[in-house]
């Protein structure tokens, strides 16, 4: 009688130690949120963010330096590039070549292949862009990044 009152104890205790564990994951203390391909996109505090330029559309443009220091930005503008909302608020800057605009600098920070093979890569929803900064067409929503890679 001693024994299956014993397991009845074990078995409820390890039945709530198993609950418990599948609360922890499920609920998880992650501060990523997953865009519409579920990919993980790093959220940012509203308040950590400045806000720069003018117009009807807005998004985000995150930059994150060779030290992985992140500099936020919400953008309002009206023009229709992501390249042309930068250039004009001289958050980027670079050479235009045969391939479209090399990005130099971003926010001030210069990355210099010829120097110590860094370069700036850029970044749409925190995957790597498919085309250049300076022919992708602004979708509010949509967070923007560069970041220097080597």
């Amino acid at each position: 009688m001693k024994i299956m009152s014993s397991k009845k104890i074990v078995s409820g205790f390890l039945c709530m130690m198993l609950i418990a564990v599948m609360i922890f994951a499920c609920v998880g203390c992650s501060t990523n949120q997953q865009n519409a391909e579920g990919q993980a996109v790093a959220q940012t505090q509203e308040s950590e963010k400045t806000v720069l330029g003018e117009g009807s559309k807005v998004f985000d443009f995150i930059v994150v330096d060779k030290d992985g220091a992140e500099a936020c930005f919400e953008i309002h503008t009206d023009a229709e590039v992501v390249g042309d909302a930068l250039l004009a608020l001289d958050l980027i800057s670079g050479d235009v070549g045969e391939y479209g605009l090399y990005v130099k600098s971003v926010n001030g920070i210069t990355a210099d292949y010829d120097v110590d093979q860094t370069y700036w890569a850029f970044y749409v929803n925190g995957e790597y862009a498919t085309a250049g900064v300076d022919t992708t067409v602004i979708e509010e929503g949509t967070t923007y990044s560069f970041k220097v890679e080597k």
